[in-house]
């Protein structure tokens, strides 16, 4: 069967409303023989004459009539697709929301996220999710809104990525531990006990890299798959943990944070979304709104840390 050819579709409308070949082809902006033309091709479509010749004018057929109001309808349906969307209007917008985080993410910046949004729309509901591995499956099925993290070479080429900020390790220790005064060197920050932080089970990572060539290595007392875990155990013991500064500003209050002794790279951090999403209004203001939230307390934590005593890290 031949595939409709649906532009028909607005030339029979224009063709019904106006009851005319010459006054459709100046609608349509189409020359008379044009015109005629695309009303050959719908008699032949409909099987119908549609328009016939009356005194000197046209009048349409029985058929004609009853599709009349029919196409009427479709190419309004039609054009309203088509249509770009109206703008947002938040104040009616019900949705919840699955941000699935890494961790921390929730403790640093989900009450001011919750906040922000609460300003523009009372109907709108975020649910966090945990982390547990890289796969992009829950974007891709959709039970994912929005997700944050490190972008690596597993992650998924359809995803689309925007960073939200760059981050670095440090060293945490309970406050009054032995790091907590004089120089931190290389061979000191090696010689503690250490908790090593992996959700895949792995023991050696970028810290360790840093420390090979100097002929050091870290004494490993215990394996956590989280940044909290890690943290808490630092807390109460004199086990030094290894994490990110910027997702961690709140876990590490009250506690010694000191810049590493040793250099290791930096690292992104950044939503990621299944294209299918790009352009919905909703989402484009949700991740607006993480944007504004992230760069406001990340600004503001800057602005504290100036205050900070030597050798104490900045917050979050």
């Amino acid at each position: 069967m031949a595939r409709p050819d649906f532009n028909l579709l607005v030339t029979l409308h224009v063709l019904l409303a106006e009851g005319s070949v010459a006054r459709a082809g100046q609608r349509l902006r189409l020359s008379p023989s044009a015109m005629s033309r695309a009303l050959a091709r719908l008699r032949a479509t409909t099987g119908d004459p549609l328009l016939v010749r009356a005194d000197r004018g046209l009048v349409p057929t029985p058929r004609a009539l009853e599709l009349r109001e029919r196409v009427s309808h479709l190419v309004q349906d039609v054009q309203a697709v088509l249509r770009p969307a109206e703008q947002l209007k938040l104040d009616q917008l019900i949705q919840t929301f699955t941000l699935r985080t890494s961790e921390g993410f929730v403790e640093n910046f989900g009450a001011p996220l919750i906040a922000r949004i609460a300003l523009e729309t009372p109907g709108v509901r975020l649910r966090f999710v945990q982390k547990p591995d890289k796969d992009s499956a829950p974007l891709r099925t959709g039970t994912v809104d929005l997700e944050t993290g490190v972008v690596e070479t597993t992650t998924a080429q359809e995803l689309r990525v925007q960073a939200l900020f760059n981050d670095r390790l440090i060293g945490v220790v309970r406050a009054g531990h032995a790091l907590a005064k004089g120089r931190i060197t290389p061979r000191r920050y090696a010689a503690g006990g250490h908790i090593c932080v992996s959700r895949q089970g792995f023991e050696k990572g970028p810290v360790d890299d840093a420390l090979t060539p100097l002929g050091l290595e870290r004494e490993l007392v215990t394996t956590v798959g989280g940044f909290a875990m890690a943290l808490a155990l630092a807390r109460a013991s004199d086990l030094i943990a290894t994490v990110p500064e910027r997702h961690t500003g709140i876990l590490r209050a009250g506690m010694y944070s000191f810049d590493l002794p040793v250099s290791t790279p930096e690292f992104t951090v950044s939503l990621l979304w299944h294209p299918r999403l790009d352009a919905d209004l909703a989402h484009r203001w949700l991740r607006a709104c993480v944007r504004e939230v992230c760069a406001q307390q990340l600004d503001g934590a800057k602005r504290s840390g100036k205050k900070k005593g030597p050798g104490q890290s900045p917050g979050p």
